[in-house]
């Protein structure tokens, strides 16, 4: 038995202290470099992904700019003649003539406006043919004042002018589609894309001094809806 410990060692061997700190901070030290090497590559991969969102935010502005600068070109000698202005934060293109578009309480397209868009609807479509792969939507928007008749009280206004340009916008979708001379790949692309949607009052334009303006307010618009958001959803949710 003597002989096996002196081989072997005591059965219960004596450990020092400072061998069992030493071996305790080796594997703190271990540990401290895994989780230093999970956090580095954590920030890199955050990082990384801050960096699509960024390129796409890059891509998003110049596309803006793009489509902006082509309706401009295309229509810049028609705005004036039609009361139309291009929007270049959200790319509307804006009717604002209401004299020219529809009578007054009426959502049957005048025959001025229908004119209108029988030239403007085909051009347009022409312009945003180089964008589609960028396009979500293209929103029909009808707006119109907050009044309706004297004695009528602003909520009931308010859901009365709802119909109303839910109406006009629908009969303004309805007409591009129908009669602009649209081909069938062009119709199918507006059936996908397009929408038409009521807005009311609830984006009327105001004078300096914060009042609506009534005559302002009263306007159709094509926006276009890029899909941006969409990209940077995917991303985020890839996170």
């Amino acid at each position: 038995m003597a002989k096996f410990k002196a081989i072997f060692g005591s059965e219960n061997p004596v450990v020092e202290d400072s061998d069992y700190w030493l071996t305790v901070s080796d594997l703190m030290a271990g540990l401290m470099m895994v989780f230093l090497f999970i956090a580095i590559v954590y920030m890199r991969d955050i990082s990384l992904e801050r960096d699509k969102i960024k390129d796409v935010a890059v891509a998003y502005q110049q596309n803006q700019v793009a489509i902006y600068d082509a309706l401009n070109s295309e229509f810049s000698h028609e705005l004036v003649s039609w009361k139309a202005s291009v929007d270049k934060e959200t790319l509307s293109f804006q009717f604002n003539s209401p004299e020219v578009l529809f009578d007054s309480g009426d959502s049957n397209l005048k025959s001025e406006f229908e004119e209108i868009l029988i030239t403007f609807i085909p051009r347009y479509l022409s312009v945003l043919e180089k964008f589609k792969d960028s396009i979500d939507e293209v929103r029909i928007e009808g707006h119109t004042s907050s009044e309706w008749g004297n004695d009528t009280p602003p909520d009931a206004a308010y859901f009365l002018n709802m119909a109303l340009s839910q109406n006009r916008t629908r009969s303004v979708l309805n007409f591009a589609y129908q009669d602009t001379g649209l081909s069938k790949n062009e119709q199918n692309w507006v059936k996908k894309t397009f929408s038409a949607v009521g807005l009311a009052s609830a984006k009327a334009k105001l004078n300096i001094d914060g009042s609506e303006n009534k005559e302002l307010s009263r306007r159709v618009s094509f926006r276009v809806i890029t899909n941006a958001d969409i990209q940077i959803r995917k991303i985020i949710e890839g996170i």
